[in-house]
This record gives structure tokens, sequence and C-alpha cells, in this order.
């Protein structure tokens, strides 16, 4: 199933309603997408890795843009921990990412530089119960308030949508 050409990351809308008592099963979520990119790139050619269709991201990039979005999510955690009314903003042009070279890198160094994050990060988000879940500051790009839940929902979106565009790339290079 081909995800839709036009969706574009920075164009998505969330309305945060999941129950702060779901905090557990979206760390969960989070704590599985490793593995599951794992699975997803194993054993591909690297020609499919590394191909590029026009200004679009190839799986490899991808992957690397997965592990270089670290700081930003741990960043925020910080900003939740020091009752900011504002979470630190994204750099929507991607610099870290355009300029990283991805393609020209080890899938295996990407891999274990992701897993290795996303093991910190869960670490972090294990620390809060339910009721530090609730803690709110406002997103920048989105307006609206966001709780601790809701920054790790996002940061599941935001996985799947990149596993999703990494399924397309690898469906047409069949």
């Amino acid at each position: 199933m081909k995800a839709p050409n036009n969706l574009i990351w920075f164009n998505r809308t969330f309305e945060f309603t999941l129950p702060v008592e779901m905090y557990p099963m979206v760390v969960e979520r989070l704590r599985g997408t490793p593995a599951r990119l794992e699975e997803k790139v194993a054993d591909l050619p690297e020609r499919v890795l590394t191909k590029k269709e026009g200004d679009a991201w190839s799986i490899q990039e991808q992957v690397g843009h997965m592990a270089d979005l670290y700081e930003l999510w741990d960043g925020r955690i910080d900003d939740f921990l020091e009752h900011k009314e504002r979470l630190r903003p994204a750099d929507i042009t991607n610099r870290v990412t355009k300029h990283a070279n991805h393609n020209e890198g080890s899938l295996d160094e990407l891999l274990y530089r992701f897993r290795s994050n996303r093991e910190k990060l869960v670490g972090r988000f294990a620390e809060f119960d339910i009721e530090g879940a609730g803690m709110t500051a406002q997103h920048p790009r989105l307006d609206q308030p966001m709780r601790l839940i809701d920054l790790a929902f996002f940061i599941a979106e935001h996985d799947d949508h990149h596993l999703a565009k990494m399924t397309d790339l690898i469906e047409a290079s069949a």
C-alpha cells in the first residue's frame, strides 16, 4: 500500500487526546522501533538502500535522519523537566541530515546509532510515571499544548512516517 506522495511531515496536524494511562504502551511502541527498522532494511542491496527519487531521501538517509533527531527529542524531554512554556523548535530544513552524507556511510553504523539513541530515549521516558506523562508545554510548530505522552506519541508517529516511506521505496525497487 503506497503512502500518498503529498504526505509531508510538517503538514501533519495532531489531536493529542490519548489518556495518560496509555503512556506505558506508547513508550513500548518507541522501544520496538529499532527492531522494526532493522527488519525492514535487512538484506537490502546497497543500490536499493541508497537510491534517491528526485530530492527525496533514500532509505539509508531516512535511517540516518531518524538517528539524527535524538538530540531534538532528548532536548524536548529536558524542556519538560525544566518546566519551559515552549518546547525547543525543530530545524525544519533538516540541515544535519542534509549535510551528513548518510548514503556514503555504513548502514550498520546508522542502525547502531539509532538503536543506541533510542535506548537512551526510552530510558528517559521510562523515568516518568503517569503523573509526569501529563506535564505540558507548547509545541512551537503545531502551536498547541503537548504533554509528555504526546511527545512520545509524536515521535512514534514520526518513526512510522519514515518506515512507511521506506516501504514505498522498497516496493518501488522490486
